[in-house]
C-alpha cells in the first residue's frame, strides 16, 4: 500500500523540480525527503528517480505516479476539509435572501439536503427581489443572496448558477396573431410586437424595467395593467383573459395555471446568480450552503416541456 506522506514528497519533487525545494515546501529536511522517496520506490517496486549528471530527475514511472498522485492527494485534502467542516456544523445559522420563484423551486431541496448532512445548521431564508437582496448583503442582514440579472455582463457580482428562459404567457386557447404560424411554441423578441395592443402584467421593478426596455427596442410601449412579484396572481389574471405577461422558467416551474399557454422567447434569458457577502474563503457554514446550492442548481432544469 502506498504511504500518503511519501506520495506527497514525490508530488512536491515533481512540482518544485529539486528535492531541496520539495523538502522545504513540506517543512522537512532533505535527508528525510530522500528517505521517503527511497521507501516509496521500495513500496511500489518502481524506479521513480534517476540521476542525469549531478541532477536527480523523475523517471517515466515517477512522472506517472506523481501525475496520478496529485489527484489522489487533492481528493484526500478535500475530504479532510469536508470532514472538518462537518464537525463545525453542529450549530450555526446562515442567512439567505432569495427571490420568490427560486425560494419555491430550488430552496426546498437545499433545505432537505442540509438537514440530511448538517442537521445542526439552520438556513434562514428571507424573500427579497434583487435590489433588496443587494441591500441586505451590504447592510449585513444576509450572508448570501440568490438573485437574477437580464443580459448580465462580466461586471455583475456573484456566480451564475444557471440560465433560464423567458416565456410569453397567454390565456389558454387564445388565438395567435395571423403573423405566427399555427402550432408555434416559441417566438423571437420581434414577435412581441404582435401583442402590442394587449395589456401587460409584470413583476418586480427589475422585471418591469427589462420588459419596458425590451418592448421599446421592438418599437412599442406596453400598457402595464398589474405589477407584482406574485406569479400566481399574474397567471390568474392572464388565465381570466385580462392581458399577457412575460415570466421566467422558475415562475412557471413553481406554479403553472391550467388556464394559460406559454410561448418560449428565443434569445432572451436571465441568469440566476448566487452572491456572497464576503470574498472567498467563506466562513465554513456559509461555504457549506454555497456548495449545497451549487450542487442542486447544477442539475436544475426548469424549461417548460423539457
Amino acid at each position: 500500500m502506498i504511504d500518503v506522506g511519501r506520495l506527497r514528497v514525490l508530488v512536491a519533487f515533481a512540482e518544485h523540480g529539486t528535492l531541496t525545494r520539495a523538502a522545504k515546501a513540506l517543512w522537512m529536511s532533505q535527508p528525510t525527503a530522500t528517505h521517503h522517496l527511497h521507501r516509496l520506490a521500495a513500496e511500489t517496486g518502481a524506479t521513480l528517480v534517476t540521476r542525469r549528471g549531478r541532477t536527480l530527475v523523475l523517471t517515466a514511472e515517477g512522472e506517472e505516479l506523481a501525475r496520478r498522485g496529485r489527484g489522489v492527494l487533492a481528493e484526500i485534502d478535500r475530504l479532510d476539509r469536508d470532514l472538518a467542516a462537518m464537525n463545525r456544523m453542529e450549530s450555526g445559522t446562515v442567512r439567505l435572501a432569495s427571490f420568490p420563484s427560486a425560494t419555491a423551486t430550488l430552496i426546498p431541496g437545499v433545505l432537505t439536503r442540509l438537514a440530511e448532512r448538517f442537521p445542526g445548521l439552520l438556513l434562514g431564508v428571507t424573500a427579497a427581489e434583487p435590489p433588496a437582496a443587494a441591500t441586505a448583503l451590504a447592510e449585513g442582514t444576509a450572508d448570501l443572496a440568490l438573485t437574477f440579472t437580464y443580459g448580465a455582463g462580466p461586471a455583475e457580482p456573484g456566480t451564475v448558477l444557471f440560465r433560464e428562459n423567458l416565456n410569453l404567457v397567454l390565456p389558454a386557447g387564445d388565438p395567435l396573431p395571423a403573423a405566427l404560424p399555427a402550432g408555434t411554441t416559441s417566438i423571437l423578441p420581434a414577435d412581441l410586437a404582435e401583442f402590442a395592443d394587449r395589456r401587460w402584467h409584470t413583476g418586480c421593478p427589475s422585471c418591469r424595467v427589462h420588459l419596458m426596455g425590451l418592448c421599446e427596442e421592438i418599437g412599442f410601449t406596453p400598457e402595464i395593467g398589474y405589477s407584482s412579484d406574485d406569479y400566481v396572481a399574474v397567471q390568474a389574471l392572464v388565465a381570466a383573459g385580462h392581458g399577457v405577461a412575460l415570466l421566467p422558467d422558475l415562475a412557471l416551474a413553481a406554479h403553472r395555471d391550467p388556464g394559460v399557454s406559454v410561448l418560449r422567447l428565443r434569445g432572451r434569458e436571465r441568469d440566476v446568480r448566487l452572491v456572497s457577502r464576503g470574498r472567498e474563503p467563506l466562513a465554513p457554514a456559509v461555504d457549506v450552503v454555497v456548495r449545497t446550492i451549487r450542487e442542486l442548481a447544477s442539475s436544475w432544469d426548469t424549461a417548460p416541456g423539457r
